[in-house]
């Protein structure tokens, strides 16, 4: 995995660099969100594994799936990736990408797991709270997991707050067995 993410850096760079360069970064990141989820497909990764069909036809369908549009930068970034036998690194480089675009547009999405059924209120102020914690604009996405029993978790890259009732009970059961 880290590997997959040191290939894709100097590339996921360098279409941010075009996209800020253009003013295209909401552009740019719908394709290569759409682009790396199609390559994360098992099928898809089967046909760009295929050396019988040329890279330059993998990237063009790519390319009409992601509904790419004229773009005369997104198609000459898809052909470099092509040339260089890279596609199949796209969802590392959209995940780079968009992680370089929230920096730059100070947002962050979180991920909050509840015992609970969170109302819109408490949504609102646990995105109050994490915004002036994390000093970005949070968009939050809450869902549901009973076996958390009460409480809450917390994702965002690679911050994890565990403030459930099972997380506690563990780290309880693992001081206690130590």
């Amino acid at each position: 995995m880290a590997e997959l993410r040191t290939l894709a850096r100097p590339y996921a760079k360098a279409a941010f660099s075009a996209a800020r360069e253009h003013d295209q970064l909401a552009e740019w990141s719908r394709v290569l969100t759409i682009a790396g989820q199609v390559t994360g497909n098992k099928d898809i990764r089967q046909l760009l594994a295929n050396p019988e069909l040329e890279e330059q036809k993998k990237a063009d369908m790519i390319l009409e799936v992601a509904e790419a549009g004229d773009s005369e930068q997104v198609r000459n970034f898809f052909s470099v990736l092509a040339d260089n036998r890279r596609l199949a690194l796209l969802p590392e480089i959209s995940a780079l990408f968009n992680t370089y675009r929230a920096d730059l547009e100070r947002t962050v999405d979180i991920e909050v797991t509840a015992a609970y059924e969170l109302t819109d209120e408490q949504q609102q102020k646990l995105a109050q709270a994490l915004s002036k914690k994390l000093e970005r604009q949070v968009s939050l996405a809450a869902s549901l997991d009973k076996s958390l029993i009460g409480g809450v978790i917390i994702r965002t890259g690679d911050l994890v707050i565990d403030a459930s009732v099972r997380g506690k009970l563990t780290k309880l059961a693992d001081a206690l067995g130590s």
